[in-house]
């Protein structure tokens, strides 16, 4: 059997999603899925936050905030959806989402088809370019706690 990080916990969280799916299927709301999942992961003892925000910059100047779904165990970061089909853009904003977060596992999940979808992300770079100079050396933990730190995201190539 294939050996990768975060091995144990992605499995929880995935058993956490295929849980929801069985118990309502698909035809509902992101939002639905997002409260359903939270409840299993509480159920299941695994520590996250929900709706994580994070300031973006673009040349030192605030230009916005991006906020992602989850973030599990302050080390797996999670985004829903609930669409017939992902599609490039879906997979673009996790690993945006990867590099702002500077974490290295992320796990994109469908509620959206007849059986759930996940895919697991792996950040393969060790530091963005886009993020802004002055954030390179703060830890995923330190950002969650203090949204004064700086990150910019973009598309990667």
């Amino acid at each position: 059997m294939e050996d990768y990080k975060f091995k144990d916990l992605t499995r929880r969280i995935i058993g956490c999603a295929m849980e929801v799916h069985k118990q309502i299927g698909p035809g509902f709301p992101e939002g639905i899925y997002q409260r359903c999942l939270a409840i299993e992961m509480r159920r299941e003892g695994l520590n996250f936050e929900s709706e994580v925000h994070l300031p973006l910059y673009y040349r030192e100047e605030p230009v916005g905030s991006r906020r992602v779904d989850f973030l599990v165990e302050e080390a797996i970061l999670l985004e829903l959806k609930a669409t017939a089909d992902l599609t490039p853009v879906h997979h673009a904003q996790i690993i945006n989402y990867l590099n702002a977060y500077r974490l290295e596992v992320g796990l994109l999940l469908n509620f959206g088809q007849e059986s759930l979808i996940y895919k697991r992300f792996v950040k393969t770079q060790k530091n963005s370019p886009l993020q802004k100079r002055s954030g390179l050396q703060e830890s995923a933990k330190s950002l969650l706690k203090s949204a004064k730190s700086a990150i910019l995201v973009g598309v990667q190539d």
